[in-house]
């Protein structure tokens, strides 16, 4: 796509087991207007719901679009984790007559949001300083548990996705064990979506409280945060710890497996709603925490992402560097 047709504008979109997020983006600034965020359970499918956006904002002359989505990406045949939407990436694009579609990871999208992030968009965490040179890694709770990395390759942005929530969790003392035990009896695997994720922070509440020998209510992951902020409550405050400990722990073995000297980004819908306990849990020493090679890991840095946006924001991105080519593509 040459230059000078980037005033063209796109749409793009990111699609979660829960909502889908669309906005309008201007190709040569990024610049996002006229987003909207749907149920995803208020529509049938996804091309309802793009149908939909376009209509109420008068969009339907807009021919490219990026689709960011929570689900592997593999072939033309698109099939949502946690969510009952399904479609064909060739049928979409002749259905609606648009001359780009490009359809990628909900993570995929949210490492390559990470260049163009502005600095108050990212918070840091503990030690270890950024090398822009070498890989990063993002990895965010919220309806699942994603895991994605971006390298830079010779001018370009190259992000791969991963299904690396779904892999085996271990125990590293009595309570994970307890906590291990407990959730075995309930899934087959447990695995590390089972406990960082919106399910896996319920999950932990009622394991935490079975190993405190408590009795609670099942309460939404969101009551869960709302009482551990408040300090209303001890169990829901030792699940919200615990949640961190188990997270400061695979972030470290990603660190580790990929040299992610380029840091480790915490994006997701639930750890941004906790900055004030990140900070003082365990988080940061449970990364470090890694024998021989806690030295390694204390040169890593670790950040929280706070943008709103990311993933349509990454979707945008992936989308121009796609159509223009080259670092100067998202610049």
């Amino acid at each position: 796509m040459p230059h000078h047709n980037l005033k063209h504008y796109a749409i793009v979109a990111d699609i979660g087991g829960t909502f889908a997020r669309f906005s309008r983006v201007n190709l040569t600034n990024l610049q996002l207007d006229k987003i909207e965020i749907f149920p995803c359970s208020e529509f049938v499918s996804f091309e309802s719901a793009l149908i939909k956006y376009q209509t109420q904002h008068s969009l339907q002359d807009i021919k490219q679009v990026g689709i960011a989505i929570a689900c592997p990406v593999v072939d033309d045949v698109v099939c949502m984790t946690n969510c009952h939407w399904t479609f064909s990436i060739q049928e979409l694009q002749y259905s609606l007559d648009l001359y780009e579609l490009r359809v990628m990871n909900d993570f995929t999208a949210i490492a390559m949001s990470l260049p163009v992030l502005a600095p108050h968009e990212v918070i840091q965490v503990g030690g270890g300083h950024c090398d822009p040179d070498k890989t990063r890694l993002v990895l965010g709770a919220g309806t699942g548990l994603g895991v994605a990395s971006l390298i830079p390759d010779q001018g370009r942005y190259i992000a791969y996705s991963g299904e690396g929530g779904h892999a085996s969790w271990g125990a590293k003392n009595e309570q994970e064990w307890f906590i291990y035990n407990y959730l075995k009896q309930q899934y087959s695997h447990v695995s590390y979506e089972r406990l960082l994720s919106g399910q896996g922070l319920e999950n932990l509440y009622q394991a935490v409280a079975a190993f405190q020998q408590c009795t609670v209510p099942a309460l939404q992951a969101a009551q869960i945060i709302s009482l551990a902020l408040e300090k209303q409550c001890p169990i829901a405050e030792a699940s919200v710890a615990q949640f961190f400990n188990t997270l400061g722990t695979y972030a470290g073995d990603l660190a580790l497996t990929f040299e992610a000297f380029g840091g480790v980004y915490i994006a997701g819908g639930i750890v941004p709603r906790l900055l004030t306990v990140i900070h003082r849990s365990h988080f940061r020493s449970r990364f470090e925490e890694k024998g021989r090679f806690s030295d390694f890991n204390s040169l890593i840095p670790t950040y929280v992402v706070s943008a709103d946006q990311p993933g349509i924001l990454g979707a945008a991105v992936y989308l121009k560097q796609s159509l223009i080519g080259g670092l100067d593509a998202i610049s």
